[in-house]
């Protein structure tokens, strides 16, 4: 679905991405790890139009997307769960849903606000909250509930569930696996190595704009020495 293939990314005269390479299939969970500063963030601004290439290609389903503004690069079917989560603070948490809303894709059953309130339960008790009102769990159930009203046949999480209280945290990663029960593409940023070996099918590590090590959860779980080398503190 989707195929990232040698890409390199500057920002000015400083290279942060030299060769990045990755795929998502239709209906895989994988994984983007690495310590801060590895280029996680920009390889998933690459994907997205924001940050432009300096070289290699981005295609989705079998048509290249890199050169494409942001915007449509969501409309083809890429949807973006932010760092930070930039829900829109003066709208209510349903204006929030309905801003973005739409099924190019004519997916036949497309995510509309009572399929994310019925996600988040938290979500429908605060439908007339503003967004700038919502707790940072509850801003972070917003943001995916947002970018999934787009009906985004890949979903992409920078940053899943940082800075996030344990309860929170374990609410989107259900979440995160009814998604992928649906049949839900997803790429995701995060540093809970132990949940994404239990959840993804595939992860790739970062370190200083390269990929080090590719594999699926199964041996990633068998190498302590790379989750030590690469993802330790």
């Amino acid at each position: 679905m989707l195929a990232v293939d040698a890409i390199e990314t500057s920002y000015g005269v400083s290279q942060v991405l030299f060769g990045v390479s990755l795929d998502v299939g239709p209906g895989q969970v994988v994984t983007l790890l690495g310590r801060n500063g590895m280029g996680k963030t920009t390889t998933i601004r690459s994907i997205m139009g924001i940050a432009p290439l300096q070289g290699g290609t981005i295609s989705f389903d079998g048509r290249p997307i890199h050169g494409l503004p942001p915007y449509r690069v969501a409309q083809a079917g890429l949807g973006l769960v932010p760092e930070g989560r930039q829900v829109f603070p003066n709208l209510t948490v349903r204006e929030n849903l309905v801003a973005t809303a739409a099924n190019r894709g004519g997916n036949a059953a497309p995510w509309r606000v009572d399929a994310v309130f019925e996600l988040f339960p938290q979500l429908a008790a605060r439908a007339k909250s503003l967004g700038g009102a919502l707790s940072g769990g509850e801003q972070q159930m917003l943001a995916i509930g947002r970018a999934l009203m787009t009906n985004p046949r890949l979903l992409i999480l920078d940053e899943a569930t940082e800075g996030l209280a344990p309860l929170v945290r374990a609410e989107i990663w259900r979440c995160v696996e009814g998604l992928k029960a649906r049949g839900q593409s997803i790429l995701i940023i995060d540093k809970d190595v132990t949940t994404l070996t239990r959840v993804a099918d595939a992860h790739y590590i970062l370190e200083k704009g390269r990929i080090v090590w590719r594999g699926t959860s199964a041996e990633l779980r068998l190498r302590a020495d790379i989750q030590h080398r690469y993802l330790g503190v």
